[in-house]
């Protein structure tokens, strides 16, 4: 859903404070794994807990609230881990929770409205979710793994997994805008699907859909404007190494 909350979040800020300014905060803090029972505490007290980047935190949760990523800031390679596992958590809410949620919306539409128009919703949704679940695929099969592979590198770590020659380049080519055709859906029961009793179950879904967009938008702005530099950075490390 298009955010309505324009507040910048600082790390002396209480967590508590913070999820009611802004709920959809609520979703991220499920994506890095943080308990939702945050008490009193500042965001700097629950990221130490966690064992989480007050920095890294900081820029995600602002990026719910509406505001770009700053690029002076700086972050250790070991974030990269905690970007990923914030990745592969929002993946898994997608596949598991919010791509089923809109079939089923989708479900129900087509009981109460069998215009020819509205069949189509369904076979447009399927096409479009084997190519998300393909991309996500890609992200969870080849990128993350060369990543971590890299970051052990770095570390000094041996696991035996050596990254080979794949580049994050490859990965910049391939990133896909997967909530493109979302927008096309929306489009599409918004101005043009005839309606006959669907009133509820399609705003319904349509809410389902804003949110799934939102939630996009900042899973790929995390991958271009916070993974894919960092990951860069590493490999010209790793190069200068050899």
């Amino acid at each position: 859903m298009h955010h309505t909350y324009r507040m910048f979040i600082t790390s002396e800020m209480k967590m508590a404070d913070i999820i009611t300014g802004n709920p959809y905060l609520l979703v991220m803090l499920e994506h890095l794994g943080i308990n939702m029972e945050v008490h009193e505490k500042s965001v700097e007290q629950i990221c130490d807990e966690n064992r989480i980047s007050t920095a890294l935190f900081l820029t995600i949760a602002n990026m719910f609230s509406g505001f770009k990523p700053s690029s002076e800031t700086r972050y250790s390679y070991g974030t990269v881990q905690t970007i990923i596992k914030y990745l592969e958590n929002s993946h898994r809410y997608y596949l598991k929770e919010k791509y089923p949620q809109i079939r089923h919306y989708i479900g129900e539409i087509n009981k109460v409205n069998t215009h020819a128009e509205i069949l189509m919703i369904g076979i447009f949704f399927d096409k479009y979710f084997r190519e998300v679940t393909e991309h996500l695929d890609y992200e969870n099969e080849v990128v993350f793994p060369y990543v971590l592979s890299l970051n052990y590198i770095l570390a000094g770590k041996n696991t035996g997994n050596e990254p080979g020659s794949y580049s994050v380049t490859e990965y910049r080519e391939h990133h896909d805008d997967i909530e493109e055709k979302l927008a096309d859906l929306k489009s599409l029961l918004i101005k043009y699907m005839p309606q006959k009793d669907d009133q509820k179950i399609r705003r319904q879904l349509l809410l389902c859909l804003f949110e799934l967009e939102y939630d996009l938008k900042i899973h790929s702005m995390i991958e271009e404007s916070l993974l894919i530099p960092i990951v860069e950075e590493m490999e010209r490390l790793a190069e200068g190494e050899k």
